[in-house]
């Protein structure tokens, strides 16, 4: 991939003109499932290593946003540690993002409507926008973007996040002109489970803050972002709920999740509706919830079932996390937990903390948020009757 820009900053106080980016378009990326990595590249550089088609378009489009100076600041390289500890918590420093993010809108409600007269996507600027992802159309299974019945959105686009955590840090965007407030929809996860797979690299991530769990703005979109360390939740075996549904409980991580899982691309359509409907039960139960999608190990663990040289392949892992709501703007705690930080991704503000803080201290911060046990075991019950119906 191209090397990262320069760490030098663009005083946020004068931003570019509009005429720097006013003739840009999107590029058209078509693709169809010979376009996918079925065996995506392992952290030890094994062979198949090199970035995809859709690695170069998106990372160069990035670089050349940055260039081009449409983020808030510039992105330089991270100081990065793993904590010591069993759950190998990635902590790293990203002080800009802290500071000069756009605050966060208020949410008051689970079920809180799009409203056209806050911040949202169709006031992007042109030349936010990387890429219109398109399915080639012989691939498709019908178009519309509905919200249940569609196998995907017409197309997706890809925006640069202005205030990005890492390099390559994206959003995939649903037709924003229909003003869809940030409630996930089967449509936009498969279109999310898809761009998953068109990347080569293992630590392409994809996830989703709904409301009340840390969303930033009510408009749907997905956030997707490049990480070059692994995380245990891809790996760690989880417990079986509903093994009809590939629902299982993923317990010994960071913060413990319900897990779904498919081997390929034959399963996501599948995947993506029972992820929502487990959602959209969590939603009805005055609850909220983060979603998280990573290359990742069966639920057995690496290995498991496979035969002879098939113990490597990976499939696509979706982790889903209900916790109690929060209401309001998010407030200036130490580190907000969302869909990074229960994945065990940590990007801390502050060169303090990021110097100090302990596994105990964060796994204390992430786990207020969740259920206690009995609770989410109970929950799991729940959603592996709904499945299963």
């Amino acid at each position: 991939p191209p090397g990262r820009p320069r760490s030098t900053r663009r005083p946020s106080a004068a931003p570019p003109k509009p005429r720097r980016w006013a003739r840009a378009s999107p590029q058209d990326f078509v693709y169809g499932e010979e376009d996918f990595v079925l065996q995506g590249a392992g952290w030890g550089g094994e062979p198949g290593s090199a970035p995809s088609r859709f690695d170069r378009a998106l990372l160069e489009g990035w670089s050349d946003r940055m260039e081009r100076g449409l983020f808030r600041y510039r992105l330089g390289p991270l100081p990065t540690r793993v904590l010591p500890g069993p759950m190998s918590l990635v902590a790293q420093l990203n002080v800009q993002r802290g500071t000069e993010r756009r605050p966060p809108q208020a949410v008051l409600s689970l079920r809180q409507p799009f409203d056209p007269r806050a911040f949202n996507f169709t006031r992007m600027r042109p030349g936010e926008v990387l890429l219109r992802l398109r399915r080639a159309a012989d691939e498709g299974e019908g178009g519309g973007g509905g919200d249940g019945g569609a196998v995907a959105p017409d197309h997706l686009l890809v925006a640069i996040n202005v205030s990005p955590l890492e390099r390559g840090h994206v959003l995939l965007l649903p037709e924003p002109g229909r003003g869809l407030p940030q409630a996930l929809t089967a449509p936009l996860l498969r279109g999310g489970l898809e761009a998953a797979l068109l990347s080569a690299h293992p630590g392409f991530r994809l996830g989703f803050n709904g409301l009340g769990a840390c969303a930033s703005l009510n408009h749907l979109h997905l956030h997707a972002f490049y990480l070059g360390r692994p995380l245990l939740v891809e790996s760690a075996p989880a417990q079986p709920l509903c093994p009809a549904r590939g629902l299982s409980l993923l317990r010994d991580v960071p913060a413990p999740a319900f897990l779904f899982y498919a081997a390929g691309p034959a399963g996501l359509e599948a995947l993506a509706r029972d992820v929502c409907r487990a959602a959209e039960h969590l939603t009805d139960t005055g609850l909220a919830y983060n979603v998280f999608v990573t290359r990742g190990d069966p639920p057995e663990g690496a290995g498991a079932g496979a035969g002879a040289g098939a113990g490597a392949r990976r499939g696509l892992r979706v982790l889903l996390w209900a916790r109690r709501p929060s209401f309001g703007a998010k407030a200036g705690a130490a580190f907000n937990v969302a869909l990074c930080e229960l994945a065990g991704y940590l990007p801390l503000p502050a060169a303090p903390l990021f110097r100090d803080i302990t596994e105990a201290e964060a796994l204390r911060a992430i786990r207020e948020h969740l259920l206690p046990e009995p609770q989410l075991l109970r929950l799991g019950e729940d959603l592996a009757r709904l499945l299963a119906g």
